[in-house]
C-alpha cells in the first residue's frame, strides 16, 4: 500500500472516531478531541493556528505565568525572578488588573513582558466575534490605563482556541500565545510534582513556552528549583516577545513556529 493511501485511510479512521465521540460524547469532550488533530488532518489548508512553541537553534525558554486568581505570591516570585535575573511574561485577566493595579505596575516595572488574558478569563470559543473583542480590548484599555503599555500577546483562557479566537486576536494586532510545557501548577499537585513536569517533559527543548500560574499553592516552592536546575541544563530565560519570530514565519501543524 503506498503512503497517500495510508495517509488516507488514517485519516479517515480519525474522522470516524471524533464523529463517533461527537454523537456519543457530544459538546466540548468531542470538540476537543477535534480540535486537536484537525490542525494535523488538513495541516495544507493554511489554518490559523497559534504558537506554541518556537524553532530556534539557541537554547532559549520562556517562562509564562497566567494570572488571573489571586495575588498572594506576585512579591515572592519577583523576588526570586530578579534574584535568578529571570524576565518571564505574565498574562493578566482584566478583572485581575482592576483589582490589582499596584502588582501590575510592579510586574511592568520590573521589565517583564504583559500579556493579555482576556476581560473576564471566559471560555473565548463560546463567544461571538464582537463577545471576542470585547474580551480582548477590556484587558487591553485596563492594562493600558494602568501601565501606558500596549500589549501584543494574547494568551486564551484555558487555552480555550478555535480558528476564530486566533483571527479575532490577529486583527487586533494580536498575537496568540499557547505552550509546549504545562507544569498543572493549577491542580494544586505537589512541589515535587511540578517540577518533575517542567524539567523531565519531553517537549522541553529549544523554544519551549512554559506554561505556570500566579496564585496557587506550591508554584512559588517550585519555581527555584525549576529555575537552578534549567540554567544548569544550559537554558537561557527570555520573555515571549523576545524569543518569537515577528515577520517572516509560519506556524506548522504541531504548533511551531517556524521561519521562512
Amino acid at each position: 500500500m503506498d503512503r497517500v493511501n495510508k495517509k488516507n485511510l488514517i485519516t479517515g479512521f480519525i474522522c470516524i472516531v471524533v464523529l463517533g465521540l461527537s454523537l456519543l460524547g457530544g459538546g466540548n469532550a468531542a470538540l476537543s478531541v477535534w480540535n486537536q488533530n484537525v490542525r494535523i488532518l488538513n495541516p495544507a489548508e493554511n489554518k490559523e493556528l497559534p504558537i506554541y512553541c518556537v524553532d530556534t537553534k539557541k537554547k532559549e525558554i520562556s517562562l509564562t505565568f497566567d494570572t488571573a486568581w489571586g495575588n498572594e505570591d506576585i512579591d515572592q516570585i519577583l523576588k526570586l525572578l530578579k534574584k535568578e535575573n529571570v524576565k518571564a511574561t505574565f498574562f493578566f485577566s482584566g478583572d485581575w488588573v482592576q483589582r490589582f493595579p499596584a502588582d501590575v505596575k510592579k510586574i511592568a516595572k520590573a521589565g517583564h513582558d504583559i500579556g493579555n488574558h482576556g476581560d473576564n478569563h471566559k471560555y473565548m470559543t463560546r463567544l461571538s466575534s464582537d463577545e471576542q473583542k470585547k474580551e480582548i480590548l477590556g484587558a487591553h484599555s485596563k492594562v493600558q490605563a494602568v501601565t501606558g503599555e500596549q500589549m501584543e500577546l494574547f494568551r486564551p483562557p484555558y487555552g480555550d482556541y478555535d480558528e476564530n479566537v486566533v483571527k479575532t486576536a490577529r486583527q487586533l494586532n494580536y498575537e496568540v500565545i499557547q505552550w509546549s510545557v504545562d507544569s498543572l501548577d493549577w491542580k494544586d499537585i505537589s512541589r515535587q510534582d511540578i517540577i518533575d513536569r517542567v524539567c523531565d517533559n519531553k517537549k522541553l527543548e529549544n523554544g519551549a513556552i512554559i506554561l505556570m500560574h500566579t496564585g496557587t499553592v506550591y508554584t512559588k516552592q517550585a519555581l527555584p528549583v525549576i529555575i537552578r536546575r534549567l540554567k544548569s541544563e544550559g537554558y537561557t530565560f527570555v520573555p515571549v516577545s523576545k524569543m518569537i519570530l515577528t515577520k517572516n514565519f509560519y506556524i506548522d501543524p504541531e504548533g511551531k513556529q517556524r521561519r521562512k
